[in-house]
């Protein structure tokens, strides 16, 4: 990509420009994309990083969200499984079908509740029994009969289950096991389609760390939070896809609005190969006691736990509470009551807010996951319309983008000239779909970058044919493994840093890569990665030191982490246990 001054010189040497789009989470860029797809002069804008801020805390799924069937909600579920089977074949290397197993305690539970909920006459949670979840996984698999990029769903009874899952609670009936889809790293798919749009259309200009300021008449004020300059850009439309904070933009450009009721959803990762090792690979899902939806999630050696569905009202500065953590710890018994998991397991903890739509009652779970494009026409403030990206969720984002992209051609008087159903995503373009293309692939990349067979393996794994760009980009004679890190080398993270728009040494260790979700940042491990960051973007000593202090308050103030330690967890917790 061009750097992000060659960027911004292009922008205010060019500032009457076609779209802004404020906001770089998923729903942002993927209308992004969509846009320069069709030719389009557009500008994405974030005061944070890409895909920082609702988008990074996601559950990291893709699913097609079965519990919303009792909801009668089935064109959402249907949309959401066809975009699950997309992303699995588009982006092949980040998004891998998921065993989701279903633990089942009773037979007839829900039977009632469910029609209830289906009529809009109960709104809250409730336990799912055999027969009900068996008619949804049931639905589930209708709905995309016809892509087979999964296998059906499976039921097993409590012999056959607690074959499987030999530490599940013996008080089990049955499990019910279908496939959604894993996504460890989604900041990756973000920071993939951005450089695949920029790649496509040199028009597509997209910028982090630049808030909008100010809107008047048909000018809109932004700011570089690295310079602290203003500079103006004159949209013939506007795109708010700021998720949570939606509203807080709209009233910043003095129009305010009731868009967004969203929830906080917080989740723990555990290092428990315990956890990890009876959970089979499967992400077991299930009901807890009270009927709220929870989850025991693989993502790689470690384990997730979440989520938790609360209403608030200011999306900044959400973190886990004790409580929450509490809930999570409990709830875990009831699936495998003899494995013991403490605060001492947790190496990271996040939060963040859906941007769902506004509503003023109901239990949480019951509002809907659906998207919507709220527009508001020019008045005599501001001279042009703004669409407010209201809604969706990580899964069906392609979807959405492609409706407001289509909203937005028509406002522009343009018509689409390309489609993104099936789009390869990054490194799934020319993604090896047999052993022995895959062996061809890195037989070419040994031999023509000399790149030994186990540093080839590692980098396809993390960015699929991508991996060839990057490996070409390496002098491997003078490449060398980090010291804490000897899965990464120095040539991979100088590729990141110089090619992504890595600003500040936390882009690297939270969205490049996955070294702080899976608790890996030391205090040597910060220091070797900022010595690396410093000298590829020129930080002098004060910097980099700066640099490693705004890493850590962020894992302090944001995760409630000291380095890939709970800040608050107590040691003498076990013992105290084991003593009672």
């Amino acid at each position: 990509m061009q750097t992000r001054e060659d960027r911004l010189k292009q922008l205010k040497d060019n500032p009457d420009i076609s779209v802004l789009i404020v906001g770089a989470g998923i729903n942002g860029i993927g209308t992004f994309r969509d846009l320069a797809l069709q030719g389009i002069d557009v500008v994405m804008v974030d005061q944070g990083d890409y895909c920082s801020g609702a988008s990074s805390a996601s559950s990291h799924m893709v699913h097609g969200g079965i519990r919303y069937l009792e909801n009668g909600e089935f064109q959402l579920v249907r949309e959401a499984v066809e975009e699950r089977n997309r992303l699995i074949e588009n982006a092949p290397h980040l998004v891998k079908p998921l065993k989701t197993t279903y633990p089942i305690f009773n037979r007839f539970s829900g039977l009632f509740n469910a029609p209830l909920k289906f009529l809009g006459l109960l709104d809250r949670p409730s336990e799912r029994g055999a027969i009900v979840i068996k008619i949804g996984m049931t639905l589930y698999d209708f709905f995309t009969r016809k892509q087979k990029t999964v296998p059906k769903h499976i039921f097993r009874n409590k012999k056959e289950s607690r074959a499987l899952f030999p530490s599940l609670n013996p008080d089990i009936l049955y499990t019910g096991t279908y496939f959604d889809g894993s996504m460890p790293s989604p900041e990756r798919i973000a920071i993939e389609l951005i450089k695949d749009t920029v790649e496509e259309n040199e028009k597509a200009i997209p910028l982090n760390y630049v808030r909008l300021d100010s809107a008047s008449g048909s000018t809109v004020k932004l700011k570089d939070e690295l310079s602290g300059e203003t500079f103006s850009v004159s949209p013939k439309i506007l795109v708010n896809a700021a998720g949570p904070w939606i509203d807080l933009v709209n009233r910043s450009v003095g129009t305010p609005t009731q868009f967004i009721g969203g929830t906080k959803g917080s989740h723990l990762i555990l290092d428990h190969p315990e956890l990890r090792t009876a959970i089979v690979d499967n992400e077991i899902f299930f009901e807890n006691k009270d009927g709220r939806i929870v989850l025991i999630f693989p993502i790689k050696d470690k384990v997730m736990i979440g989520t938790s569905d609360i209403r608030v009202e200011d999306p900044n500065g959400i973190v886990i509470t004790e409580e929450e953590i509490d809930y999570f710890l409990e709830m875990l018994k009831r699936v495998f009551p003899n494995i013991y998991v403490d605060r001492s397991h947790i190496v990271f903890t996040f939060s963040g807010v859906r941007p769902l739509q506004y509503s003023k009652n109901g239990a949480t779970g019951q509002i809907s996951r659906n998207h919507k494009v709220q527009v508001l026409e020019p008045d005599d403030e501001i001279s042009f319309p703004i669409l407010s990206l209201v809604g969706g969720k990580w899964t069906s984002f392609r979807a959405f983008s492609e409706v407001a992209t289509n909203k937005i051609l028509g406002r522009l008087g343009q018509k689409r000239v390309a489609k993104t159903e099936n789009l390869k995503i990054g490194g799934g373009r020319n993604y090896p779909k047999t052993i022995t293309e895959r062996n061809e692939f890195f037989s070419s990349w040994q031999k023509n970058f000399n790149c030994s067979a186990e540093r080839a393996e590692i980098l396809f794994e993390r960015h699929g044919t991508y991996a060839k760009e990057i490996i070409e980009s390496i002098d491997h004679s003078k490449d060398y493994p980090l010291r804490e890190y000897p899965d990464y080398s120095r040539g991979e993270f100088k590729y990141l840093i110089q090619q992504e728009d890595v600003i500040h040494l936390d882009d690297l260790i939270f969205r490049r890569t996955i070294l702080a979700k899976l608790g890996r940042i030391t205090k040597p491990g910060l220091k070797e990665i900022a010595e690396i960051t410093g000298n590829i973007l020129n930080w002098n000593n004060g910097e980099k030191e700066e640099e490693i202090k705004r890493a850590k308050l962020i894992l302090q103030n944001k995760h409630l982490m000291e380095f890939n330690k709970y800040l608050f967890a107590n040691p003498d917790r076990k013992e105290e246990a084991k003593i009672k």
